[in-house]
């Protein structure tokens, strides 16, 4: 089987993955793991232009890319914190809450849809420039810093958005911009 394009930078993305949490884990300096870091998230935005350039964008693809997203930038989130101990010193409660609305989501989408949504919202991409952003501060300087709770707080935010588009979708959809455009969706139905 031949892999398409994107399908190959989905794939890298997938890779990086535990090769940045294994990198924590044996003490890599940051620097490295910001490499991996911008590796991934490069990898996170060139798989949807080029899919969008060769006209391969399928909804499993947007599901696989949705799924290779979440794995690696929680993978990167375990890893910053294996590099920086005390990156989420005091962020409990939105750590938390992050992880039962994520969680919640997840299953209510498998409830109801029989398979995770892949909305590629507005607030996912801002979110992922964000989080990248933090990431890299975290790993360069090996120093907490404020903006990941910012990061946090924001996920939580977009976490909400996506489990709200999907309580008012009648059905799975993918590439779903906004709550508006969910709701306008509906409307339209």
């Amino acid at each position: 089987m031949v892999l398409s394009a994107p399908e190959v930078l989905i794939a890298f993305r997938a890779a990086c993955a535990p090769a940045i949490f294994v990198l924590a884990c044996f003490g890599v300096r940051g620097p490295v793991l910001a490499a991996v870091l911008i590796f991934g998230f490069v990898t996170d935005v060139l798989d949807g232009v080029v899919a969008r350039r060769l006209g391969c964008v399928t909804a499993a693809l947007r599901r696989a890319d949705t799924i290779v997203d979440t794995v690696f930038y929680a993978a990167a989130a375990v890893a910053m914190w294996t590099a920086v101990p005390d990156v989420f010193r005091g962020g409990f409660l939105p750590l938390a809450l992050l992880l039962v609305i994520h969680v919640s989501r997840m299953t209510f989408e498998l409830t109801k849809f029989g398979r995770l949504a892949a909305y590629h919202m507005w607030s996912s991409k801002a979110l992922g420039v964000l989080i990248v952003s933090t990431m890299l501060i975290v790993f360069v300087t090996g120093r907490p810093n404020a903006l990941v709770f910012v990061a946090l707080w924001f996920a939580i935010a977009n976490e909400i958005e996506g489990f709200l588009a999907s309580v008012i979708l009648p059905e799975w959809t993918v590439d779903v911009p906004s709550l508006v455009h969910a709701r306008q969706r509906t409307q339209r139905s």
